[in-house]
């Protein structure tokens, strides 16, 4: 049983995907809570939607390639504009004209892109730990990136499971790495297990396909100079994925504000929910006033 049932659900197709969505709560102002990586779907939320839907209409969609959603193989699927459409379809299937979109990691340059996108349909927009391409990354995982698409080495340890050659040869096990290093809070097991099974929900195929996908430009940091909704930025000090700097450098381009959260890793919606859903209903309310 879940906190909150949704009051409505569906699906819609959009460039040959089909596209599962939910709908919580009756609030005059709209919320649309983005997919990130493939590897999970928007159960991720799950700390967010019963609270925001108190007050709120909250809207959630699982990406192509996980949940309700249909899986391709088609890297161009998984471009930031890809996403982008997709959001305006579901929107539009849920008969919403304007939102405020938030986005988790790579979810935040999905949400980057539609504000740049439809400027005339983004309310604001909140970024959590965002995964971009600014030049800032951490040091252990610049090489990952350079072997990303290399054989495995035999026996990889840390984040040489983190190759598309050893997604193919235990899935699970990287799964487990994966979600170790985005929870690196104590007494996190319950996220961390929620979050490997819902990546068995996915596959290696599907995660090669978006990990090859190229995009041209504009490249991000020229789309976050670009934008003109009100932007809250909130970051983790601990982030093992993305750097506390690289949420810094989304604020200053931005003009957004950013929220430095001590202690907390990749997911501080789910570590410290409180003072995130208060973050989050604060940015509401100022730029819906």
């Amino acid at each position: 049983m879940r906190a909150a049932e949704p009051i409505a659900s569906g699906h819609v197709e959009r460039a040959g995907i089909r596209l599962g969505y939910e709908v919580f709560g009756n609030g005059d102002t709209t919320i649309l809570l983005l997919p990130t990586w493939t590897i999970i779907h928007s159960r991720f939320w799950k700390m967010q939607v019963p609270y925001l839907a108190r007050r709120y209409r909250v809207i959630t969609y699982d990406g192509p390639g996980n949940g309700r959603s249909d899986r391709t193989t088609d890297p161009e699927r998984y471009w930031a504009e890809e996403y982008a459409k997709d959001a305006a379809a579901v929107l539009d299937a849920c008969d919403v004209d304007r939102a405020v979109l938030m986005g988790l990691s790579l979810g935040a340059k999905y949400g980057a892109r539609f504000a740049w996108m439809f400027p005339e349909r983004t309310l604001g927009l909140v970024m959590i730990g965002p995964t971009l391409n600014l030049g800032i990354v951490l040091p252990e995982r610049q090489a990952v990136f350079e072997r990303l698409f290399e054989p495995a080495v035999d026996d990889p340890e840390g984040w040489e499971k983190y190759n598309v050659a050893y997604w193919h040869t235990d899935y699970p096990d990287f799964a487990e790495f994966f979600f170790a290093q985005c929870f690196p809070e104590p007494h996190s097991t319950k996220p961390r297990e929620d979050a490997v099974e819902w990546a068995a929900e996915t596959g290696p195929e599907v995660l090669e396909a978006e990990s090859r996908s190229s995009e041209s430009e504009p490249g991000d940091a020229d789309v976050l100079a670009g934008l003109t909704c009100p932007v809250l930025v909130i970051h983790g000090t601990r982030d093992r994925i993305a750097p506390n700097t690289a949420g810094e450098e989304a604020g200053r381009l931005t003009g957004g504000t950013l929220a430095s959260l001590t202690g907390s890793g990749h997911f501080p919606h789910v570590r410290d929910p409180v003072k995130v859903n208060l973050l989050l209903r604060e940015f509401v309310e100022r730029v819906t006033w």
